[in-house]
């Protein structure tokens, strides 16, 4: 263990602690755009810096090892002001249109430009211009709004370890791209979307929740994957009564199954909740016609049909094919009905790959 001296309050951490988790344990709200928990680490966007006595140059937090004894200052005038130039910085290619932009209320530039009254950059130069025109059906891809965190990167090569997305060109003309600057679909994407899980800004957004609501708008529903028997754990965003969208939840107590990494069905295939195809009571057909009727008289009609089946046909001619996207229990029962009630061995499941 080391001890050292953040904001003037004595902090004990493990050797080998990085300095940004050493101030959040001191109380320090610490600004980042390019740091995950869950990613390496990057150290790019310098937001975090802070000042440590004894030395010249400010310190990037997430980057820099907590040493025995040092004194730290996260607010310092000289930290203040470096924080407002790596925004005016950053704004210096960024497209200014948060009226528009999906993630309006939940963006950390936004945030952070607020916490510090930036409003403009002093840096002009040649407009943004890296707009990726993409065809496919999940994300959009705004590089006009990047601020080059890198995240989207590392997400993809070490969370889905698709490697489907890099740097292209360098300096002011830097920016993210698939192999040959092709579509995503001509790429190794899989359309997990962990690179809009982890975009602080909205470079990169869900096509399928763009226009219908601000997240901040959207009341959270913590759930459970329906898609597979995996369990993945995700959060429904739900206004006016109707699913808008599905975001990750990223903490490990909350999440132990996928820690918010989630695949394309369960983070952009949710619109069949509010589909109008779905059934909402139990049809029998009569007449050649589907009608409905009440679970009981369907329950009576399923039951007398089955037993029909069996004395005409014997209980080899029925089988049981069950679902992923019900629970082990349900399913359970499910084999149990059939061997243990119709009498036939025929069981199967959609998921035995």
């Amino acid at each position: 263990m080391i001890n050292l001296t953040i904001d003037g309050k004595n902090v004990t951490v493990p050797r080998g602690t990085m300095l940004l988790e050493a101030c959040r344990l001191a109380g320090a709200d610490i600004p980042t755009l390019c740091y995950d928990p869950e990613l390496k680490l990057a150290g790019s966007c310098r937001m975090c810096v802070v000042e440590v006595e004894g030395r010249r140059t400010l310190a990037a937090s997430c980057v820099t090892p907590a040493e025995e004894g040092m004194v730290v200052q996260t607010e310092s005038e000289e930290v203040v002001e470096a924080r407002k130039v790596i925004l005016e910085l950053l704004l210096a290619r960024h497209r200014l249109d948060c009226h528009v932009c999906e993630k309006d209320g939940n963006c950390r530039l936004q945030d952070y430009c607020y916490r510090y009254g930036v409003k403009d950059s002093r840096f002009k130069g040649e407009e943004p211009h890296f707009y990726k025109d993409d065809p496919n059906p999940f994300i959009e891809r705004d590089y006009d709004k990047c601020i080059m965190c890198t995240k989207c990167v590392r997400a993809c090569a070490e969370i889905t370890g698709a490697f489907a997305i890099n740097l292209k060109n360098r300096g002011h003309e830097v920016v993210i791209s698939t192999a040959f600057d092709g579509g995503l679909k001509d790429s190794t994407c899989v359309f997990c979307g962990q690179c809009v899980m982890v975009c602080p800004v909205g470079a990169l957004v869900s096509k399928v929740e763009k226009g219908r609501g601000r997240d901040y708008q959207t009341e959270k529903v913590r759930t459970i994957c329906s898609y597979c028997g995996t369990g993945c754990t995700l959060e429904l965003k739900v206004l006016n009564d109707q699913v808008v969208g599905v975001n990750s939840v990223r903490d490990e107590r909350l999440s132990p199954v996928n820690r918010g990494a989630l695949c394309v069905k369960g983070r952009f295939g949710w619109d069949f909740v509010n589909s109008k195809e779905r059934l909402t009571q139990p049809l029998v057909r009569k007449d050649g016609e589907l009608v409905p009727v009440s679970w009981d008289e369907a329950l009576d009609y399923t039951a007398s049909r089955l037993k029909e089946i069996k004395e005409r046909w014997g209980a080899g001619s029925m089988a049981v094919f069950t679902s992923a996207r019900t629970t082990n229990e349900e399913n359970y029962l499910a084999q149990k009905l059939a061997r243990a009630v119709i009498g036939t061995n025929n069981v199967d499941h959609c998921a035995r790959l």
